[in-house]
């Protein structure tokens, strides 16, 4: 658009916004010298989608920022569109959580009272809360539907509106689409019902929520265990990173018996900022520098962290080889470890007495490690795209369905889910259930590293790694999109010297082997290919949602002999891996 439709629209936004903050941010923007050096145009160059995340997106003002006049006109779609396919959807309500992060608590108000403006009553959490909480309330409360102000573990300058369904789960199709149509005949925000938070409340339009919904939640992490013995003296060290899970998470170890745990004082109370990391994300290098130095100093037996809106769960174990004394483990561990230990007890043990499978899920790109345990231990294991609204919603399908107890699910980026507690990520019981096995096997006289081990020689030693194809500007997306069309359609049938036995087509919803011969893929469409390869290794492809760029996933499967040191062995298997990255990059880059 010229300057002139530029300053037409970013003043009509102005006028439009009930916010004096955002009006003056806007009013600056246009009034500078020159407004073609600002960001003016990125922020007028659409508006955030509303999809099956909800929203996500830098703070600031615009149709193309997360500020209060976008999520006041996405709460009054979400408003009538539960008025208009939910039966009694009004009186059942929404419940509002929101976490520590700038401008989340005057979002999570006005979400309130947007909705009590339209005439649906709203559950309001009257302080911080983590995102497992707020999905754990949902059903626990009965509500029609649930939101969650955070960014999870974006950088500071970001937050967001994630959208849950009455089932506790996130939003899938076709809801989303119709939140979405019905955001979109959403009056300007400034003429949007939305009474004060005082008033709203006096009228019984939103309730706050006190203690009560925690204290359950705490009670049902309890139920959750697999085991009630063990050396539960260990020492922990745990850090939200800035974020709003050290109260609950320290309450929920203290009821599982864990007396030890020291929170890294600079990082224990909620701070939008993240001052002392770059990225609030356990993954990202340094984050968890902090950690590892008060483990050192109280020479820790576990250290754990979640992400700043606790739906994440990093863990690292001592370790004499590692420079910082502690070894992290990836997603793909923690996913084998949990996925094991509650496949072997607990819940799973009634499934079986019952004469039912329990039921464990796990991402398409996430390592196949848990589907390799689930089948020897007699349970029914899938996978579903990326994504815990994909995992929370097949598991209710299939209870529905064939009558399973959901036991485990997980993805390789820090997620996990123990039971049907929460039908999302839930980095609090997860953390419990890992501390209860860490002291289960302290009392038997080994450690985590030594178990994880055991599993590698038991049903094979799986290594993990991503590499990412990166291109720029529109030319770039457009390579990409041909990348992944000609692995569509011209699939390698040998990769460096593994022979593909099956493609899965995500898209087209087929999976082919080699022979030609196919058969349906059951999932949502997606743009995803996946080769599953003669030794038990697989690789994914696919494009990355938000960023310019193919992601490929690389799972090897290497066999362990008796007696064989595991150094040797996942030698082997990462020079196994480099080969077929190469090769892979190679074949689809020609």
């Amino acid at each position: 658009m010229d300057l002139a439709e530029l300053l037409h629209r970013a003043r009509e936004w102005a006028d439009n916004d009930p916010d004096p903050d955002a009006r003056a941010e806007i009013d600056s923007l246009v009034t500078a010298v020159d407004p073609t050096k600002t960001d003016l145009a990125d922020r007028f160059a659409g508006a955030l989608e509303f999809g099956t995340a909800g929203l996500r997106g830098v703070i600031g003002a615009g149709p193309n920022r997360m500020n209060r006049a976008v999520v006041l006109r996405t709460t009054y779609g979400l408003a009538h569109f539960l008025l208009e396919t939910v039966p009694g959807g009004a009186q059942k309500g929404v419940v509002v959580g929101y976490d520590g992060r700038r401008m989340s608590r005057e979002l999570a108000e006005d979400t309130a009272c947007a909705l009590a403006g339209a005439g649906v009553k709203a559950e309001l959490f009257a302080d911080v809360v983590p995102t497992p909480l707020l999905a754990f309330a949902v059903t626990h409360l009965g509500c029609a539907a649930g939101v969650m102000i955070t960014a999870s573990h974006n950088p500071p300058e970001y937050n967001g509106y994630k959208a849950y369904w009455g089932n506790g789960a996130q939003i899938i199709p076709p809801i989303d689409v119709g939140i979405a149509k019905a955001i979109d005949k959403a009056p300007p925000a400034k003429a949007i019902a939305r009474p004060s938070l005082d008033e709203a409340t006096a009228k019984g339009l939103v309730r706050l929520l006190d203690e009560s919904v925690a204290e359950t939640y705490l009670r049902e992490v309890q139920k959750l265990g697999v085991r009630s013995d063990g050396d539960r003296s260990l020492t922990i060290v745990y850090t939200p990173m800035h974020g709003v899970g050290d109260k609950l998470a320290r309450r929920a170890f203290a009821d599982a018996g864990f007396a030890n745990v020291t929170s890294v004082p600079e990082q224990q109370k909620p701070d939008g900022r993240f001052p002392t990391v770059e990225f609030p994300n356990p993954e990202e290098k340094g984050a968890m520098d902090l950690a590892f130095a008060l483990a050192r100093s109280t020479n820790a037996d576990l250290v754990v962290a979640n992400d700043p809106d606790a739906d994440r769960l990093a863990i690292a174990l001592p370790s004499a080889s590692s420079p910082t004394g502690y070894v992290q483990l990836t997603g793909n561990q923690v996913g084998a470890i949990l996925g094991h230990y509650l496949l072997t007890g607990g819940l799973a043990n009634l499934d079986r007495a019952a004469g039912k499978d329990p039921l464990v899920i796990a991402s398409i790109v996430s390592s196949p490690m848990l589907g390799v345990i689930a089948a020897a231990l007699g349970a029914h294991y899938e996978e579903v795209l990326t994504g815990f609204k994909w995992i929370a919603n097949r598991a209710l399908e299939l209870k529905k369905e064939k009558g399973f107890r959901f036991v485990f699910g997980f993805e390789e980026a820090l997620g996990y889910t123990v039971g049907e507690l929460v039908r999302d990520k839930d980095g609090i019981s997860a953390a419990v259930l890992f501390a209860e096995l860490t002291a289960v096997l302290r009392a038997q006289g080994t450690t985590v590293l030594a178990h994880l081990e055991g599993l590698y020689r038991r049903y094979g030693l799986f290594v993990s790694s991503q590499v990412n194809l990166t291109r720029r500007g529109a030319e770039g997306i457009k390579e990409l999109r041909a990348i992944m069309a000609k692995l569509r359609k011209s699939p390698p049938w040998k990769i460096a010297d593994h022979d593909v036995v099956s493609v899965r087509d995500y898209l087209g919803q087929v999976v082919t082997a080699k022979d030609g011969t196919s058969k349906p893929l059951s999932l949502p469409k997606s743009d995803v290919l996946a080769f599953e390869l003669a030794s038990g290794s697989r690789i994914v492809a696919r494009p990355s949602g938000t960023e310019p760029k193919a992601k490929f996933y690389f799972d090897v499967r290497e066999p362990i002999a008796a007696g064989e040191p595991i150094a040797a062995a996942n030698t082997r298997a990462e020079a196994t891996m480099k080969k077929l990255a190469d090769a892979f990059v190679a074949i689809a880059t020609s």
